[in-house]
């Protein structure tokens, strides 16, 4: 039978699970650290933007809800409009356990989020590197977030990259240095220089060398498949997170090979400077499942 584990130790903070569900039926035992019953949402707010940088002929629209636990800021994108007004309301004061079973997947995986930042934030001894983005206009920031997450893919000139989530500073980075790719995102359309954008993911990815993931597919419940389908086939995974920022470097040595994560405030929020947090399979943390190996108490 699962035992709830009392009393956390500083790697059973950072540890590493093989499947998302087994990694929140940890944080809903205590197996990690505190009770989520006993700890609540202070502030819960949606950021809504719409963009179109200079020189570049298409636009784009974000709509994140971000929940505060303490000092951390959870989140979740979602599709513009598609969140109701309720739902900010609904999770202010409520507990992270209540949240934790909203029947909105980006209230759950907003306060999943919230949860592991409180626990363990974006620091170096949690196994982030930060990587400085400078001051600048929304383009220079977009272009400079793009090299670091485009670093952390190790390929040959000409391999190709399922791009999941399109973003077109992701997608010139990838051009200036050789590689190809497949755009994918659900809501179709073309790239910035006319190619089709495949809607389906998971059919896309056999074809491709390598995944580059937005963290929004934590939301659309698409992460699992590919996370399983890299597992598979022994394919790095690389993924961009201002969704689930917390949540997806749990996953690194199962099926995630780094994580560029940025929690809220997003670089597009303001011209100054900013930054965002590298992982990278091999840091602290090792694989635990819920029942079995869920961290043991101190």
């Amino acid at each position: 039978m699962n035992a709830v584990i009392s009393g956390t130790t500083s790697a059973a903070r950072t540890a590493r699970f093989a499947a998302y569900d087994e990694l929140v039926s940890c944080v809903r035992a205590g197996g990690l650290g505190p009770d989520p019953a006993g700890l609540r949402i202070a502030v819960a707010f949606t950021t809504r933007q719409a963009v179109r940088h200079e020189g570049r002929s298409g636009g784009y629209r974000n709509e994140v809800l971000s929940l505060r636990l303490g000092a951390a800021v959870g989140s979740c994108a979602v599709e513009p409009g598609a969140l109701p007004e309720r739902a900010v309301e609904e999770c202010a004061g409520a507990d992270v356990a209540r949240l934790l079973e909203h029947p909105l997947p980006a209230v759950r995986v907003a306060a999943l989020d919230a949860y592991l930042m409180h626990l363990a934030p974006h620091t170096p001894d949690n196994g982030a590197r930060p990587v400085a983005l400078p001051a600048g206009t929304s383009l220079e920031k977009s272009v400079a977030r793009a090299r670091a997450v485009v670093e952390l893919l190790e390929l040959p000139v000409g391999a190709t990259v399922l791009v999941v989530g399109v973003v077109n500073s992701l997608l010139a980075e990838l051009r200036g240095r050789g590689l190809g790719y497949v755009p994918c995102d659900l809501k179709g359309g073309r790239t910035e220089w006319g190619e089709e954008v495949v809607t389906d993911a998971l059919a896309a990815a056999g074809r491709c060398d390598a995944l580059l993931v937005s963290g929004m597919t934590l939301g659309n419940g698409t992460f699992e498949p590919l996370r399983r389908h890299a597992v598979r086939h022994g394919k790095q995974v690389v993924m961009f997170a201002q969704t689930g920022s917390a949540v997806l470097p749990r996953f690194l040595g199962h099926g995630v090979s780094a994580v560029c994560a940025e929690p809220y405030p997003f670089f597009w929020l303001d011209g100054g400077p900013g930054v965002v947090h590298r992982y990278v399979d091999g840091g602290p943390g090792v694989a635990h499942r819920y029942g079995r190996a869920c961290p043991e108490g101190s």
